[in-house]
């Protein structure tokens, strides 16, 4: 009843970009923030992008700050993450997540999570 979809993972090379996409079908009448994480191996999960749906919002990870932008599609009910400027470092498995009410960047405050996908910068 609750899925997210996500799709635009790949390789590219650095300098390159890359469009995430996450097509939620969110069915309860609410407010979601809906956010974009990513894992590197070793490392801990962290908070990429968010964009609120209640009061129209958009939050960034200072380390991808004037590279990516979080935008939405409220006809298709779709959340991208437009990625530019990529970097070696930004490789990663991508997460989309929602959570209902206001803008957090912490992972555990997310109720609903894709699958993720793998992004791969090459140098």
């Amino acid at each position: 009843q609750v899925q997210l979809v996500e799709s635009g993972g790949g390789l590219v090379q650095a300098g390159g970009s890359l469009r995430l996409s996450c097509a939620a079908s969110l069915r309860t009448f609410t407010s979601y923030t809906m956010g974009w994480f990513r894992q590197a191996p070793g490392k801990e999960r962290e908070f990429v992008a968010a964009i609120s749906w209640g009061i129209v919002s958009t939050y960034y990870a200072e380390s991808v700050k004037g590279r990516f932008t979080i935008s939405r599609d409220n006809a298709k009910n779709t959340v991208y993450l437009q990625m530019n400027s990529l970097k070696p470092e930004d490789t990663a498995v991508y997460y989309c997540a929602a959570k209902g009410g206001y803008y957090s960047a912490s992972a555990a405050a997310y109720n609903y999570w894709g699958q993720g996908t793998q992004v791969t910068v090459s140098s």
